[in-house]
């Protein structure tokens, strides 16, 4: 005769077991489902202003639901992965996670590895066979209006060149960025969006990073 007691102890590891392996399954339908991103924050630890230490802001991607999160530079790159629908809500809910905790306004921009690939097979000065160092990408929250691309001053500093594909602007400054006057603030104000910056090599290491 079974000891109905006994049995109810014999099953109990076997339930835990079965939730154990339920949880495994799932995490690695949620691992393959996510893709890796690249968050892009502008204006952090610029000259010793505006500072956000690459450790917590890490942390505070992880909490709004990033998954092997790491950072590259001090000026906000974060290598993440997630689920589509988690990194739509991300950048929002990180961009409000500073505000609370450090007090910073800080725009945050959103590619993933994928845009990040045609935006660095399609710099048009590269073709060209421009000088990597003198070229920069600036990467746009919202896809410009046509008639708004079509106004902006193709000679608003003389020697540089600049080319504006999708929710991107490539820059081609020869002369130096620091001295170009295509700046944020330029392209912000014309294109009625919100841009970062990143040179060339940058934005190849993040790639390569989100690749990986």
């Amino acid at each position: 005769m079974i000891d109905p007691a006994r049995s109810s102890s014999a099953s109990r590891p076997l339930r835990g077991w079965r939730r154990r392996r339920i949880r495994c399954i799932l995490a690695r339908v949620t691992a393959a489902a996510s893709e890796p991103y690249v968050a892009l924050l502008r204006g952090i630890n610029v000259g010793g202003k505006r500072p956000l230490p690459m450790k917590e802001l890490a942390a505070l991607f992880a909490a709004c639901g990033g998954r092997e999160v790491s950072t590259y530079l001090q000026s906000g790159n974060v290598i993440f992965r997630a689920g589509p629908r988690e990194a739509a809500r991300i950048p929002e809910a990180v961009a409000a996670a500073i505000r609370e905790r450090f007090g910073l306004a800080v725009p945050l921009l959103l590619r993933s590895a994928g845009e990040l690939g045609q935006v660095a097979r399609g710099n048009p000065f590269l073709r060209e066979g421009a000088a990597p160092e003198t070229l920069h990408v600036a990467f746009l929250a919202e896809r410009p209006a046509a008639k708004l691309v079509a106004a902006l001053d193709p000679d608003r500093s003389p020697g540089d060149r600049f080319a504006v594909l999708g929710r991107e602007v490539f820059l081609h400054c020869p002369n130096g960025f620091a001295r170009t006057k295509l700046t944020n603030a330029w392209i912000d104000s014309r294109l009625a969006t919100v841009s970062t910056v990143r040179n060339w090599r940058t934005v190849q290491k993040l790639l390569e990073l989100a690749s990986g």
